[in-house]
């Protein structure tokens, strides 16, 4: 726990216009890899816009180690068929979360992040301000496949006792390092 600075909460909620791998549909499944941590979400029969509203839940130890979402269309007797990929980039979520911000009003947007080569975001997004939490949602397009988006939201957890966010030049407040100010 001593290299952990918290978790990072990936609501995957759906799939829009996936690739279609079977008989005019599939049946896919998201498979979330950040270096040997590998979650997965249940797989949605014969649809290629499929509602998943699974949270998967990230360990984070290093703020830079990509994040990799791929689909999946499950096979019965051969191999799952690859039904494209896309990273996370939480870089500016976590300068967001670093700002140390505090009551601000329900759906205040902190940052928003266009789309660009260096991610895979198919449209603006939005870092919000959301009953005491900052949250990113995003649409990332899917690559190495015909078509296909993948629609999720992020959510930092923090973990007492774990080393936490710098934020500005002092400790997270929820950081086991940070001062107390009695």
């Amino acid at each position: 726990m001593d290299n952990l600075l918290g978790l990072l909460r990936i609501r995957v909620k759906r799939g829009n216009n996936l690739a279609v791998r079977d008989l005019g549909t599939s049946d896919p499944y998201v498979v979330i890899t950040m270096g040997k941590q590998k979650l997965k979400t249940r797989v949605v029969k014969k649809n290629c816009n499929p509602e998943w509203n699974e949270e998967l839940t990230l360990s984070i130890t290093d703020l830079n180690a990509p994040i990799n979402l791929t689909v999946f269309d499950k096979d019965r007797f051969t191999v799952d068929d690859k039904m494209g990929e896309a990273d996370i980039d939480i870089q500016a979520y976590i300068a967001s979360l670093k700002m140390g911000l505090q009551n601000l009003p329900n759906g205040c947007v902190v940052s928003r992040v266009k789309p660009n080569r260096n991610n895979s975001l198919a449209d603006e997004s939005c870092i919000v301000w959301d009953n005491g939490k900052i949250l990113q949602d995003m649409i990332l397009r899917l690559r190495n496949v015909e078509s296909g988006e993948l629609v999720i939201q992020i959510e930092w957890i923090n973990v007492p006792g774990c080393r936490g966010l710098e934020i500005g030049d002092r400790e997270a407040p929820w950081s086991s390092r940070a001062k107390r100010l009695d």
